[in-house]
């Protein structure tokens, strides 16, 4: 047995490859794995060394008759590290021009390919001299592109690159955070904000080369190596070896996770930039590091009930149970009725579906003189009164409207009043309250009691779809401002489906200085990024605190197929299509249950729910209240808001017609111009998160009239 002291350490790689091993052989893998964990140097771990490797330290190791894995044995220290496994031939072709070392500015430890001739080939065309007049960098010392993570054998390619097209084509060769420092670089930052950016520290100690440990200690080599320290462990992440997300944390998301807030934190960032990862480590972090006590509970809370069921069930994938025990996910709404329940609440809490008549009874006191329809009022009373928690004729008459399309005087407002009044007459006769008035009650509920709660921290996710009301219970939740770690929310008002504009500093909550984004997509390919982000093209986003966001350095590294739009002269020729495409997929990769369908209504589903069924072709459904189980067989369909937080290899967004998307319904026939505006940005995002849902291809498909939406995208 060796001693203690002796690391071994797995790459993101291996994990990758250990996914495409036959299962069969998967178990054998893993008795590798303990052997060489106890031993690395035991005469039973058969190294070979190859002399085509242009890693001196790289070895193959048997693991059965036709099975290689590739290790990284240092002549010295006490380190050893798994890189990747495959059969015999395909593992020594993997490792043949691969190098893993220590980058000497960095510090961080990298893999990567070294192809001679390529080198050469970009020397010879581009000395040291021209470097510094002419290409992409030419304006970065090759000191600072170590520091930005260039290895140094590959620093003659990045001086050849003149233009993005050559840097993407690079970017498989480069470690991924050589990769995102050129391409902030290329989209405009400067290299002091880029160190900035990714917490570089431009003048830094010597780094020993050969001090493995450190190295793996370093952030970024903590997005590609896991140290192995307990078998347990290890055999769980190797049962999904491919939601890396459970292991590696990107340098700017462990950044976040693991900080000492001196008070609440906001961060932003586009579909696929992992902002729930970041929550959920977050939450993960704060259990197990700072709020340690076993009385001391975490709420994880998020707009709607499926994905907080999908929070939970990944949470658990991190946690021991002794830790979930401390973190009550919930949806906020259901979190306010359980609440309000045990404090003998005597109200229902209407949702939407019990007030129509009331409005209806309401609107007979509408001053007929003004000619303001029903719309008006509804709208008024969501965006005005509810908000700011207007409960008498003086505070409306000097409340702001802000947002408002529809002016009305000071001296109109005593005549629109009566029917705010009434409407809220009706409700507690009929002993009903909204859920904006039950938030507010719970509110009172927790100042009249005082200090009740268990809670230390609450982490938001998708905070975008948060109302006024509901940030203020947030806040109520732990009284008070400055305290240390108490609010962390992640959002992106460009994915804001259900709620309106939010300012966190008039809901209590301070992010001064701790306002935070995320900027690399690693969902989605670059291709399918693109053709999402060009449909919010033109439209101003907030950034949930009176700002404006943009998505400006927002990018993925990865590429693949452009989206494909494909238009039909009927729903008969649109479903054969979708058709042939499954059945190719099919033959291609086995199974169609990393395939989604999805649409705008659940009615609509429905149809082609039946129509695929009728072709033989097997469907689940992706039910509203539960997380999805990916055990079940079958074409994933859901509607566009339950797809939201889920993600599948492709995506296909079926009936995207003009009346069906955006579809045609009362937010048309407003008279607010900007609540149009507003409501056909909801609409644009809808299709933008389903678009960003794809990890691989995104095929969009409709019958009739296009969606205007599409617009340019055809082409």
């Amino acid at each position: 047995m060796m001693a203690l002291h002796i690391k071994v350490a797995i790459s993101s790689e291996f994990m990758k490859a250990f996914a495409a091993v036959p299962r069969k052989m998967q178990g054998k893998v893993l008795e590798f794995i303990t052997k060489f964990r106890n031993n690395p140097m035991s005469s039973a771990i058969s190294y070979e060394k190859i002399s085509q490797f242009k890693d001196p330290d790289l070895r193959s190791v048997r693991i059965d008759k036709n099975y290689r894995a590739i290790v990284k044995k240092p002549d010295t220290g006490n380190v050893y590290m798994i890189l990747w496994v495959d059969s015999h031939d395909r593992a020594y072709e993997w490792a043949r021009n691969k190098k893993c070392s220590i980058n000497p500015e960095s510090g961080s430890l990298q893999v990567y390919d070294v192809d001679d001739s390529q080198i050469a080939d970009a020397e010879k065309n581009v000395s040291e001299t021209d470097a510094y007049q002419q290409g992409l960098f030419a304006s970065v010392h090759n000191r600072h592109l170590l520091k930005l993570g260039v290895p140094e054998e590959l620093i003659p390619l990045v001086r050849k690159i003149s233009n993005e097209d050559q840097l993407d084509q690079l970017v498989t060769q480069l470690p991924t955070e050589a990769n995102e420092a050129l391409t902030a670089l290329a989209a405009g930052y400067s290299l002091d904000e880029v160190f900035m950016e990714f917490d570089i520290i431009p003048e830094k100690e010597s780094i020993d080369t050969q001090d493995y440990e450190a190295a793996l200690d370093n952030a970024d080599s903590k997005r590609r190596f896991f140290v192995v320290e307990d078998d347990l462990v290890l055999q769980e992440i190797l049962e999904a070896p491919l939601e890396k997300w459970r292991v590696f944390l990107h340098p700017t998301q462990r950044s976040l996770v693991e900080r000492d807030w001196n008070g609440p934190v906001r961060v932003l960032g586009g579909a696929g930039t992992g902002k729930t990862v970041v929550a959920i480590h977050r939450a993960k972090w704060l259990a197990e590091k700072i709020f340690t006590h076993e009385n001391d509970k975490i709420l994880f809370t998020t707009f709607t009930r499926n994905l907080a069921a999908d929070i939970k069930e990944n949470l658990g994938k991190i946690c021991t149970d002794k830790i979930m025990r401390r973190i009550e996910v919930v949806n906020l709404d259901r979190w306010v009725s359980g609440f309000l329940k045990r404090n003998n609440y005597t109200y229902d809490i209407d949702y939407g579906n019990k007030t129509k008549a009331l409005w209806d009874k309401a609107m007979t006191l509408a001053p007929q003189e003004l000619n303001l329809d029903e719309h008006f009022f509804r709208e008024e009373w969501e965006r005005v009164i509810q908000p700011q928690a207007i409960r008498s004729l003086p505070e409306y008459i000097k409340a702001p409207r802000l947002g408002r399309g529809v002016r009305v005087s000071r001296q109109n407002r005593k005549a629109v009043w009566s029917v705010f009044e009434e409407y809220r007459v009706l409700l507690n006769e009929n002993n009903l309250r909204e859920i904006d008035d039950a938030m507010r009650d719970a509110c009172a509920i927790i100042k009249e009691k005082g200090d009740v709660l268990p809670y230390k921290a609450v982490i938001v996710d998708e905070s975008q779809d948060m109302s006024v009301q509901a940030f203020k219970l947030i806040r109520q939740l732990i009284p008070g401002d400055g305290q240390k770690n108490d609010i962390f929310i992640v959002g992106d008002a460009h994915q804001r489906i259900y709620r309106h504009k939010v300012v966190l500093g008039h809901c209590g909550i301070n992010i001064k200085g701790r306002g935070k984004r995320l900027k690399i997509n690693y969902r989605t390919t670059e291709e399918n990024r693109h053709w999402a982000v060009n449909l919010l093209k033109g439209i101003s986003i907030d950034d949930l605190d009176g700002g404006q966001d943009d998505l400006r350095g927002y990018k993925s590294l990865i590429h693949g197929i452009v989206p494909k739009v494909e238009h039909t002269a009927s729903f008969q020729q649109e479903i054969e299509f979708i058709t042939s495409y499954l059945s190719n997929i099919e033959k291609a990769d086995g199974s169609v249950s990393e395939i989604c369908l999805v649409a705008r209504t659940h009615d609509l589903l429905k149809q082609y729910d039946s129509a695929l069924k009728a072709k033989g072709i097997d469907t689940y459904f992706i039910l509203p209240d539960e997380a999805e189980d990916r055990k079940q067989a079958g074409v994933r369909l859901a509607t566009m808001h339950r797809v939201k937080g889920l993600e599948f290899d492709r995506v296909i967004i079926a009936g995207v017609n003009e009346g069906i998307v955006p579809p045609e319904g009362g937010w048309t026939k407003t008279g607010d111009a900007v609540i149009q505006r507003e409501t056909e940005t909801h609409e644009r995002a809808l299709l933008y998160v389903s678009a960003t849902r794809a990890k691989k291809e995104v095929v969009v498909t409709g019958f009739g009239k296009p969606s205007r939406f599409l617009g340019t995208q055809q082409k």
